[in-house]
């Protein structure tokens, strides 16, 4: 029996996926609702001269809702942006490290602030998107806004709030009462959503001549060989072994039981990615605004293709990946964790040596991290300006698809394996997402 006629036959299970797809569709339906008040042909002209800008990044994670200028332009990132700022601060604000330490009732606490960031950041991005969209025009010199002025202003930043406010709840809701994380897989149906659309552009060229049939199936080959590297990297897991010494507590013997701590090679994930390329993407979105002769010789320097731009967009990954590791990773407390447990490793010493050991370990993890990721991201443009390549692939937004069908499959196999069925794929579980 297949991995989809198993889900089927549980009851929970099938309702939870139809439910994450009716979910993603009414997703997709509001990405096609245009907010009142602008030119779209204008918008769209627009965002295809400024594709390779920080437009083209923001309307990638909104699935072209920002290209359409719809009621979920902001898309999800707000969110994301929030969750990533609270992240931060928990290491400079005891409060809420506190909070982080006091388990549900401080993850709910903390998920409260995030929303209340969400809110404010979409008013705050609403305003200055109102504001640039009133001073912009299109590649023809048409305008963008109809009418502009306070009452256009007012109307965007309530809009676009209260979309990016819905999508936040559609997130919340499909995480828990649908299957995996409702917030990554609306990026993954925004990221999905327009490859049909990459796919067809590559079968035009070829129909036109502009691209040799034969260079179909190797891209297919080269894609293919990707997606198994970053599946490969992404489930990859050093597990450091932990034994737990034996307790007697009255007349019974608890603990002496061996077991492990498993760390990821890419602990950080995909923000490093996103970090560095929205970085990387400020020089062409001033140049493309600000007509001067220094600015245009630095955007010049620093556009894709060039050496300079590679050697800082992959020094850029490599420090976030250290920092975000840091600020989310913290052996002392592991270290802590396992002798407030009776736990430790096998021939360290419990407390700062058992830190400094997992330190040393989780620093090599991060370099081999960082070195992939790298690899990942720098390949896609390599491709583009080298080779031609007709569509965009790899970097984060393959490391984001990827991911998140690893994660979400492997909660369709744990409730698979709870009810004693071998798993979703025919190989059993995914190993590292246990």
């Amino acid at each position: 029996m297949s991995g989809l006629a198993r889900a089927a036959n549980i009851p929970e299970l099938r309702r939870r996926i139809v439910f994450t797809l009716l979910m993603l569709a009414v997703y997709r339906m509001g990405v096609q609702i245009p907010t009142p008040g602008i030119n779209g042909e204008a918008l769209a002209a627009f965002f295809e001269k400024n594709a390779g800008t920080l437009f083209g990044m923001f309307n990638m994670f909104s699935g072209g809702a920002l290209k359409n200028f719809s009621i979920f332009a902001l898309g999800i990132m707000p969110y994301i942006s929030a969750s990533i700022i609270i992240q931060l601060l928990t290491v400079v604000i005891p409060q809420l490290e506190v909070l982080k330490k006091e388990g549900e009732a401080g993850r709910r606490k903390i998920t409260q602030y995030t929303r209340y960031g969400t809110i404010g950041l979409s008013l705050i991005q609403g305003l200055f998107i109102s504001v640039g969209l009133q001073g912009m025009a299109g590649p023809g010199g048409e305008a963008i806004v109809l009418n502009p002025g306070i009452q256009f202003k007012l109307l965007t930043m309530l809009t676009l709030t209260s979309g990016t406010a819905f999508i936040m709840w559609l997130g919340e809701q499909m995480t828990e009462r649908g299957i995996g994380n409702g917030i990554s897989l609306i990026i993954f149906a925004g990221i999905v959503a327009r490859g049909p659309a990459a796919v067809g552009n590559t079968l035009q060229l070829v129909k036109a001549g502009e691209l040799a049939v034969i260079f179909i199936p190797l891209l297919a080959v080269v894609m293919g060989a990707v997606v198994a590297f970053i599946v490969f990297m992404e489930t990859c897991q050093r597990r450091i072994p932990i034994q737990y010494a034996k307790r007697v507590v009255g007349r019974k013997v608890y603990g002496g039981q061996s077991s492990h701590l498993p760390l990821k090679i890419n602990i950080s994930g995909v923000i490093p990615p996103i970090f560095a390329s929205s970085i990387m993407m400020f020089p062409a979105t001033i140049g493309g605004f600000v007509k001067v002769d220094w600015v245009q010789q630095v955007t010049a320097m620093l556009a894709p293709g060039t050496l300079l731009y590679y050697l800082i967009y992959v020094g850029f990954i490599v420090f976030f990946c250290f920092f975000y590791t840091a600020v989310t990773f913290n052996p002392v407390d592991v270290a802590e964790n396992l002798k407030k447990n009776g736990g430790f490793i096998p021939g360290i010493r419990p407390g700062k040596r058992t830190s400094d050991f997992i330190d040393k370990v989780l620093t090599r993890l991060t370099v081999v991290g960082a070195i992939y990721l790298s690899a990942v991201c720098v390949m896609p443009t390599i491709l583009v300006n080298k080779f031609n390549v007709p569509f965009y692939f790899g970097g984060t937004a393959l490391l984001i698809v990827v991911g998140v069908a690893i994660d979400t499959i492997s909660q369709i196999e744990s409730h698979l394996v709870m009810r004693n069925y071998e798993g979703f794929l025919k190989a059993g579980r995914i190993k590292g997402r246990r």
